[in-house]
């Protein structure tokens, strides 16, 4: 990456960019949100395409010089529909939360009951939380996990059988399992609402055909494009034919204006890259590798939610160690480690305290981490939680994270920011 004209006109902004490529590159980055992008998603990102503002779908543009845009936008969704066995798909979002509110903005009314799964035991924001503002527009109700962690389908039916919504949705932010997609569907199905899947968080093991899709079962399928899919920061939504117009008007101009081509562009090749097999041996073994951490750190005495991980994150349930989310991300990040705290299912603390950490393998896993490594990232983070506040073991375990991530490139040598 070149950025010798910002270092000319402003050397203090490049220099917070060179912070943050140092940053990155000491860093064992586990926040499970985050990926690590190829470098032809950063070339696509910053194309020539940022200059273009275009408004509506191919042959229906409000803005003349659209002729090489249509073509992009067509092509990504032939990659698109192809990768992911999708009859229809819309890729104009700016990321997964507007990829949501498409939807909503295509079948709902002010009012329109929702349900979706609790926030506190794996849901989205923008799934009903009282904190994002769209609750304000909509009724929701919530289902969520039983003791075992998992979902509790039977309480789910229950719910949608008595409370009647026009959409259920599915998908979660931290939510570690499987998830019955044909059963949920169904059972949207049998009380007459919608169905959705918020796949952003699996969106490449999806791709990558390392787990289930959701689809074959759903109305509308909605994803970010960052996550285990590693590209641009951006969204898209997939949906069944017959609500193709309905999704495309939610989109624009329902609940968007200009498009962004240059993040366009980064999705298309990405939907190239994610048909690979190296994307797919990628994904198979980000979930080796969350299977691998996670029976690591139950050896080390952490309860993990659910008892493990079928995909790539896990949520760590820290009340046994008598330290909580907040201090654990803090000292983790001073020892060199990224984390974020979480909250676990019937968690007693505060949503900016918690009770957990939510761990992700999808970026270093890219970097090239595997099972001997995160052995002793294991014990790494067994030393921080024994002792959060000794800055000599902070300082220590920091090192340690430094030189092995040495081993582990963010990137090829040849790139650089000079």
């Amino acid at each position: 990456m070149h950025i010798e004209e910002t270092r000319r006109t402003d050397p203090e902004l490049a220099a917070l960019v060179d912070e943050e490529l140092a940053r990155q590159e000491a860093c064992i980055e586990m926040i499970a949100s985050e990926s690590i992008v190829p470098i032809p998603v950063m070339e696509m990102s910053g194309s020539i395409f940022t200059n273009k503002t275009l408004e509506g779908l191919p042959g229906a543009r409000y803005q003349a010089g659209a002729e090489i845009a249509d073509k992009l936008e067509r092509l990504a969704w032939e990659r698109a529909k192809a990768l992911f066995g999708a009859e229809h798909v819309n890729i104009q979002s700016y990321s997964g939360s507007s990829a949501n509110h498409s939807v909503f903005a295509a079948i709902l009314e002010p009012g329109d009951k929702i349900l979706s799964m609790r926030l506190d035991q794996g849901g989205h924001l923008t799934h009903g939380s009282p904190a994002n503002w769209l609750s304000k527009f909509y009724h929701h109700v919530f289902y969520g996990v039983g003791e075992d962690g998992r979902i509790d389908y039977d309480a789910l039916e229950k719910i949608a059988r008595e409370e009647k919504p026009k959409l259920i949705i599915c998908g979660a932010s931290s939510y570690p399992r499987l998830i019955d997609y044909e059963r949920i569907a169904k059972i949207a199905a049998d009380c007459g609402a919608y169905s959705m899947c918020d796949m952003a968080h699996v969106a490449g093991l999806v791709a990558a055909k390392v787990i289930p899709s959701p689809i074959p079962y759903f109305d509308f399928v909605s994803s970010s494009t960052t996550k285990t899919f590693c590209s641009g920061r951006a969204g898209m939504v997939f949906c069944k034919e017959k609500y193709a117009k309905l999704l495309d008007r939610g989109t624009f101009p329902g609940s968007l204006g200009s498009i962004h081509l240059q993040t366009m562009a980064a999705k298309c090749w990405s939907f190239k890259y994610a048909a690979s097999q190296e994307f797919h041996d990628l994904m198979v073994q980000v979930v080796k590798n969350a299977q691998f951490l996670a029976a690591e750190l139950q050896k080390h005495g952490f309860d993990i939610v659910s008892g493990g991980t079928d995909n790539h994150l896990m949520v760590v349930d820290l009340r046994n160690k008598g330290v909580t989310g907040r201090q654990m991300q803090d000292a983790l990040d001073k020892a060199g480690i990224s984390v974020n705290k979480q909250v676990v299912p019937f968690d007693e603390a505060k949503p900016h305290i918690t009770s957990g950490i939510r761990i992700g393998l999808t970026a270093v896993t890219e970097r090239g981490i595997r099972e001997p490594e995160l052995v002793k990232i294991a014990d790494m983070i067994s030393r921080v939680t024994d002792a959060p506040e000794d800055e000599a073991v902070l300082a220590q375990v920091k090192k340690e994270a430094e030189e092995l991530m040495k081993n582990f490139p963010l990137y090829p040598a040849s790139f650089t920011c000079h």
